[in-house]
């Protein structure tokens, strides 16, 4: 695991995460139960600082094979869903051009748009670029810290066009100036976007009757969502509802190492939600299925280029146990006038992404593990 004072490799994360390692936790952990009422989740959302969502809704869409069975729920979602514009804005003459036309880059943001002390504008401190090869086989999952220090292009709106934390890009230029940063960053091409509102985050998980995720060691949340704020996890395996699995993508005061421990806890929850929602269990059953969509229509917007099925379709092969995590290379922190800042290795992000980039998986595994 990364720390403060030393560099930060890009990594797989995968392997850490054997069950079979840990006693499975049999008590509830200490929570408000699945059903409570919208006035008690509206009460700690409002209490809630920062909030660094991930959702599995956007893998279990785009590597829909379990889904596919409810491709006309998908179809409904598809001409209802919120559409954002982020490319018209975006010169063709600056963006990257694919060196394999078949594969597919996805964005995926989390966004709290319900923030109250986002009182500066609103960021996104969830940033994952998700590359899908040219055969649709797998799904490589690059987390980008939030306080990575970039280049942001200027926006139209005179914005940018200095370095900052990567997250400022989407405060200052909304997603369309994400994009571009990112792009800039990493030379790949990003060809649709989805973005998550927390608010939505604990529906979902509920509506697919919780996640199972195995906690390596138990912590305090301290900035938990429930109306005390506290919220503690047991190690071991266990099924964690919506606020639950919220709390634990989120919390990175508990850890050393902040975002890195984060970032890890965010991948389990993707991988957790994308192997309940691709099962046979919520697919087979019509309650469930139409639960979870709906529950994905209310909390997801995606650019107005990307279709729901037909992305499904074309991703169908993807599973959780075709996904590999990673987290873009860096040097450590460090100091940019007052803020603390997370450094990237450019000496590392350039190969790696380069890889990414040509579609060599090979080369993108060798180059995490150094």
């Amino acid at each position: 695991m990364a720390r403060r004072s030393s560099s930060h490799a890009v990594r797989p994360s995968r392997s850490r995460y054997a069950d079979d390692d840990l006693t499975e936790i049999i008590d509830p952990i200490d929570e408000a139960p699945l059903g409570k009422s919208a006035k008690q989740k509206s009460r700690g959302r409002s209490r809630a600082k920062r909030i660094a969502l991930i959702t599995a809704l956007v893998v279990a869409l785009l590597g829909g094979g379990g889904l596919l069975a409810g491709g006309l729920y998908l179809k409904s979602v598809d001409d209802s869903i919120e559409r954002v514009d982020v490319f018209d804005e975006i010169p063709e003459a600056d963006r990257p051009v694919k060196a394999e036309p078949k594969v597919k880059n996805f964005l995926m943001l989390g966004s709290d748009t319900r923030d109250p002390n986002a009182t500066s504008g609103s960021r996104t401190d969830t940033i994952i670029l998700a590359h899908f090869p040219a055969d649709h086989s797998s799904a490589q999952l690059i987390s980008i810290p939030r306080d990575t220090w970039v280049f942001i292009p200027k926006a139209k709106n005179g914005n940018g066009g200095r370095e900052a934390k990567i997250n400022a890009a989407f405060n200052w230029g909304g997603t369309s100036l994400l994009v571009q940063t990112i792009e800039k960053f990493t030379g790949i091409r990003i060809d649709n976007v989805v973005i998550v509102d927390f608010s939505g985050f604990e529906q979902i998980v509920d509506a697919l009757g919780g996640v199972t995720i195995t906690v390596e060691k138990g912590f305090t949340s301290n900035y938990s969502l429930l109306p005390s704020h506290v919220r503690v996890f047991k190690a071991g395996k266990q099924v964690m509802n919506g606020g639950q699995a919220l709390d634990y993508a989120r919390e990175r005061h508990a850890f050393s190492d902040g975002d890195f421990t984060r970032i890890k806890h965010q991948q389990q929850v993707i991988k957790a939600v994308l192997d309940k929602a691709t099962s046979g269990g919520i697919v087979s059953n019509p309650a469930k299925l139409t639960s979870f969509v709906n529950a994905m229509a209310g909390s997801v917007k995606v650019d107005k280029t990307m279709s729901l099925l037909d992305t499904a379709m074309e991703l169908r092969g993807v599973s959780g146990s075709g996904l590999s995590f990673y987290t873009s290379p860096t040097a450590g922190f460090g100091m940019k006038g007052a803020e603390s800042v997370l450094i990237p290795d450019m000496t590392k992000v350039g190969p790696f992404f380069e890889a990414l980039r040509n579609d060599d998986l090979a080369t993108v595994e060798s180059l995490a593990k150094k």
